[in-house]
């Protein structure tokens, strides 16, 4: 059993080295989080002071033999008169013949300090599932003894917390993820590298430019241990109050390896995202990725797909401005 789960920890580990936007061990990334902080910010929940509910399918490189698929869903609703917001999000990540499964319950609570501002705490907890598919395997000899026979899982507590503070034009927020969990794993023999913490410091504004066109630029900057910093650079543009175009840019600074030939050292990516207002209620958005790097040779690009609905019973547009 314990030689399976190494064979899962080692699996899992090279896999992650592919999937993340730099070297190293990372959690599933989206590009979407621009429309919903709830993805990487327990705190935001209930932010909208509407029940919303979205889905959103991400698909790398997608002629590539094992490429990552993820498939999240998130929900929030806030009560109390907006202070507090209750959440809900599982996110499920597929590579190869491993699998990730993360299921977790949000509790924020929001105080206001000022007219129109609120700082925001919250907290999710769940538990995550990683999973080997030994039949998926492909190894050199077949009759190798350590490698697993069919399905191979392993579950872990886990936990994260944020702070979300907002007003009509401004936000920020800081975060961190997984903050229990890797004692667990470390007692099977199978120390997974990205259960580590992971740290995400967020900020943007919302600038009218006209009547009907809005600038929202923005940031995010991930830390994990033992790999380089991420940092992701946003500029959205919102019109008629109905859909949202824009770009973002993603790199890390560069790594301590100078060996790394070209490039290589410095991932880099650009992605192009948008969001529509299909109804009153009914939120659609794309992302299409393009990495610049030069491991973009031996890669495709990435397509990210979400569905985002609003439920509430009055008529009308529900977002009330609140457009973080």
């Amino acid at each position: 059993m314990k030689n399976t789960l190494r064979i899962l920890g080692m699996i899992l580990s090279g896999g992650m080295f592919f999937t993340s936007t730099t070297f190293g061990q990372q959690l599933p990334q989206f590009s979407q989080y621009v429309f919903n902080n709830l993805q990487v910010n327990p705190g935001y929940a209930g932010y909208k002071g509407q029940a919303f509910v979205q889905s959103t399918y991400r698909s790398q490189w997608v002629t590539f033999p094992g490429a990552p698929k993820t498939f999240s869903v998130v929900a929030d609703l806030s009560a109390k008169e907006g202070l507090m917001g209750f959440g809900f999000s599982l996110v499920s990540d597929q590579i190869g013949p491993t699998g990730t499964t993360t299921a977790m319950l949000t509790y924020a609570y929001r105080i206001r300090i000022g007219q129109e501002s609120f700082l925001s705490l919250g907290v999710s907890g769940g538990a995550s599932e990683y999973v080997l598919d030994g039949d998926l395997l492909m190894p050199g000899d077949a009759d190798d003894p350590d490698l697993p026979q069919g399905r191979t899982n392993i579950f872990t507590p886990n936990m994260n917390a944020g702070l979300f503070f907002n007003s009509n034009r401004f936000f920020a927020g800081f975060s961190t993820f997984n903050m229990v969990g890797k004692k667990a794993l470390e007692r099977e023999d199978i120390a997974l590298a990205y259960h580590s913490f992971h740290f995400f410091l967020t900020a943007g504004a919302l600038i009218p430019l006209s009547e009907n066109v809005q600038f929202k630029p923005s940031f995010l900057i991930k830390e994990v241990k033992g790999i380089p910093t991420n940092y992701d650079l946003n500029t959205m543009f919102l019109f008629m109050e109905r859909l949202w175009i824009g770009a973002s840019y993603r790199s890390n600074l560069k790594m301590k390896e100078e060996n790394l030939q070209g490039n290589l050292n410095q991932r880099k990516a650009i992605a192009f995202l948008t969001e529509i207002f299909a109804t009153e209620k009914l939120r659609i958005g794309y992302a299409y990725d393009h990495n610049l790097s030069e491991i973009n040779n031996y890669r495709d690009n990435s397509h990210e797909f979400s569905l985002g609905f609003f439920i509430s019973p009055k008529k009308g547009f529900p977002t009330n401005g609140k457009w973080f």
